[in-house]
């Protein structure tokens, strides 16, 4: 009771200053954050605090410099009293203190490098905003909304760097749709890039000819790099060992024959996941190069589970997997699993003891690490074939402790490639296998069972990420030392996409310590994420498409590409419609409480007039309601929005003009009073979405609504230490009772839309027959650099 009532109070403590439940709750499962926070929040001498307050103290607890603990109090002091107020100062107050660490320091200098004192009114703003924008005007005019407007907030930022972000791109994005007018077909096309021309290269060495220019076939097919199956009798990898030897891995011409008769010279490539978690994105792009080929050279693909440690797999993963790669469009030739051929691997490990290339060793991790470091032999490295051969009998039929041998590969310990230090071949594991059952307690790694099973499967083409070209001399020397056939191998760039994390282990981690709503959690890169958040398979491929096939650096995809992607299909495909996420109500005064007037609105921008599947039928009665941020109570020239005295244009009805506020307690707003025009010759500039009741007295439909941003604050949280400390308190925000105009009830599973000024979104799948829930897939502004940002 102690420790649950313990786990309460701190919940409780976090609450109160603001953060939502889950984020507080995921807290309480980080011990280390958990005691920075409780400290950070003891410091900070409150009991509560606002919002903006309360996720600036819980920045200070995840990235406060560890160097500098002595001056946190007086941080956190600046914080709670409102002279730091954004993350901006916030950021600048870090790195300033990380850089003096313990030491004393000017508070003046202080003060000043992190804007303390520094207040940006709107009209500061505004009139940098103005600036900016007649300084770039021809560029805006010529390229419309294409122009890249982060560059636009960043000229402003330059000279208001403690200015809020999120009211200069608001100001920006007002002012560009008054210059601009609507967005019209042309402006939600793709631009097309103009390539620059870049000097030929000189390549040196043989494999980096991949990284020269694309030919146009190259562009117009990825797959035109890659070798006929009938080539592969060409020497392309040699194998250096430390006494002077070479063996050059090539496919003898009988051995070449009889693989060729088998798959009558056809593509045979296979797509190998480990079933131990759900797969991401990086695995989207190796569907796309493995089946993508077999697809295009008339071949076929395996889907083959590389099932070699039963510890770590799941019957749950297994499915998920089989079931996404049809998601993704890719049929498999056939589903094999590694474990399918158990018995041949075993064979022929015996084989390679027989040919006094295996060896039974019974070093320990440790010692094994000392040894390769040292690039020494075992001791057990020599011992006579026959006991190797009894030892490895004895290990598979559990004779011998798990841990107390292994079987290795008896290759070179004083290679210059650190994967040719006799790799392990088996180790002892007394586990259940969710294919094999328990008919083996021993289990080949994957250094030695993967070019085995590329072989005994006939596959052409072997294709993985980069960071295998080191194990290519040991995939060779395998099959070679046992006289099999010989794939040709070939290695790619992995995908790396900024503000995530792709690792398997850590996605587990998420998952397993609830820092994310499971494998599907729509934050995360998991194909089933992204699925759930309303992305499709194609424009994934496209995306895949898009960065190509190559063997350059592993660089850092930027995320806004993939949202390009995304919002290039969605502007074609999602019917548009109206949702108020946070509703404020208006009275229209002048339209009688009975009235209902049907109105026609528009599904798609070019919807012709003569097609009445392009609408959808929206009620407009005296009682409506809009975004709350799209009232003020003090006007201005650049603000579109209502306001006192002021028309706006209901989209795809009638202009209206507020003629009364009506408060309530503490001087809040409670209801708007307007006019509205049915002539409609009031022509405002503004113009806003809203909901209607449907008929009188009766609510909108209540929809929730679920907003998304990036899961992690860093572009590269994976190479951060404390990367859990790196994720974003924000990436969630949950509308529980957001109004949905009377159409969108009969939304299904599936379905997409634009809510119009808002976004895409996409049906949940936690919707029940009581209440929709919607997933925010992407924003409409499209950040994306033409530039060729990566």
């Amino acid at each position: 009771m102690g420790t649950a009532d313990g786990e309460a109070n701190t919940l409780n403590l976090f609450l109160s200053i603001g953060l939502d439940k889950r984020t507080a709750e995921n807290v309480l499962v980080n011990q280390k954050v958990t005691a920075n926070l409780t400290a950070v929040i003891k410091e900070a001498g409150v009991d509560g605090c606002s919002k903006t307050i309360g996720n600036l103290l819980y920045m200070v607890a995840t990235k406060y410099p560890a160097n500098a603990l002595i001056h946190r109090p007086s941080l956190i002091q600046y914080i709670v009293s409102s002279k730091i107020k954004n993350q901006a100062q916030l950021d600048a107050a870090l790195a300033f203190l990380s850089t003096v660490g313990p030491e004393p320091f000017n508070l003046n200098e202080f003060e000043e490098v992190c804007g303390v004192g520094v207040d940006v009114s709107i009209e500061e703003i505004e009139s940098s905003v103005n600036t900016v924008l007649e300084e770039n005007m021809n560029a805006i005019l010529e390229q419309r909304y294409h122009f890249n407007v982060g560059n636009l907030c960043g000229q402003v930022r330059k000279c208001h760097p403690w200015a809020d972000a999120k009211i200069v791109k608001e100001l920006i994005d007002a002012k560009l749709c008054v210059i601009l007018g609507e967005r019209t077909a042309d402006d939600d096309k793709k631009p097309l890039k103009k390539k620059k021309e870049k000097p030929v290269k000189v390549v040196e060495k043989a494999n980096d000819a991949i990284a020269c220019i694309p030919s146009v076939e190259e562009e117009v097919n990825p797959y035109s790099i890659f070798p006929e199956p009938a080539e592969n009798f060409k020497v392309h990898t040699e194998i250096f060992f430390s006494n002077g030897d070479i063996w050059r891995a090539h496919n003898p011409r009988e051995i070449l024959e009889k693989h060729l008769k088998f798959t009558g010279g056809k593509v045979f490539t296979r797509f190998p996941p480990e079933p131990n978690g759900y797969l991401h994105i990086g695995h989207a792009k190796a569907m796309f190069i493995d089946f993508g080929l077999a697809k295009e050279r008339g071949g076929s693909c395996y889907l083959r589970f590389d099932d070699t440690n039963p510890e770590a797999e799941k019957k749950e993963y297994i499915d998920h997997i089989q079931e996404i790669v049809q998601w993704m469009g890719w049929q498999p030739f056939k589903v094999t699993h590694t474990s399918d051929y158990f018995q041949e691997l075993y064979d022929l490990a015996v084989e390679l003891i027989r040919r006094g290339l295996a060896y039974v060793d019974h070093q320990t991790p440790e010692e094994v690490k000392e040894y390769r470091e040292k690039k020494m032999n075992s001791p057990w490295r020599d011992r006579p074939i026959a006991e190797s051969l009894k030892l490895f009998e004895d290990m598979r039929r559990g004779l011998i402790e798990e841990g107390k041998a292994t079987l290795r590969l008896k290759q070179d310990m004083q290679s210059d490639n650190k994967n040719m230090y006799d790799l392990i071949a088996y180790r002892i594991k007394f586990a259940h296998h969710p294919q094999a059952g328990d008919k083996w307690c021993i289990y080949p790694s994957y250094d030695y069972s993967h070019c085995i099973v590329d072989s005994l499967e006939n596959v052409t083409h072997s294709l993985c990420t980069l960071e295998f070209e080191i194990r290519r001399p040991s995939y060779y020397w395998l099959l070679l030392a046992l006289d099999l056939y010989q794939p040709y191998v070939w290695e790619y760039s992995r995908l790396n996409i900024s503000n995530t994390v792709m690792s398997k282990r850590k996605l587990n981690r998420l998952v397993t310590e609830k820092w994310v709503d499971g494998w599907d959690d729509p934050r995360l890169m998991t194909l089933a994420g992204l699925r759930r958040r309303g992305v499709s398979s194609t424009a994934i491929n496209s995306f895949i498409r898009g960065i190509g096939i190559t063997r350059s650096d592993n660089s850092m995809i930027r995320v806004d590409r993939l949202e390009h992607d995304i919002r290039e299909e969605l502007n074609k495909t999602a019917p548009r419609t109206m949702v108020i996420l946070h509703p404020l109500k208006v009275v229209i005064t002048n339209l009688d409480a009975g009235s209902v007037i049907d109105l026609d609105a528009k599904m798609w921008p070019e919807a012709p007039s003569d097609d009445s599947s392009s609408y959808y039928k929206v009620p407009f009665t005296n009682i409506i309601y809009i975004e709350q941020s799209d009232f003020r109570l003090k006007d201005s020239k650049d603000y579109y929005g209502l306001a006192p005295g002021k028309s706006v244009l209901l989209r795809y009805a009638f202009p209206i003009k507020c003629t009364e506020v009506i408060y309530g307690d503490n001087d809040t707003i409670l209801e708007i009073h307007a006019e509205y025009d049915p002539s409609k010759k009031t022509k405002p500039k503004g113009v806003l979405h809203w909901v209607a009741q449907p008929s009188p007295g009766v609510e909108p439909i209540k929809v929730e609504v679920r907003m998304f941003e990036k899961l992690f604050l860093s572009e590269n949280p994976a190479e951060l230490e404390d990367w859990l400390a790196d994720l974003n308190p924000c990436s969630k925000e949950l509308i529980p009772e957001a109004y949905a105009v009377p159409s969108l009830a009969s939304a299904v599973l599936g379905d997409k839309f634009q809510f119009e000024r808002l976004g895409y979104f996409a049906v949940d799948t936690d919707s029940s027959p009581d209440k929709l829930v919607f997933n925010r897939t992407i924003t409409l502004r499209d950040s994306y650099s033409k530039s060729g940002s990566k």
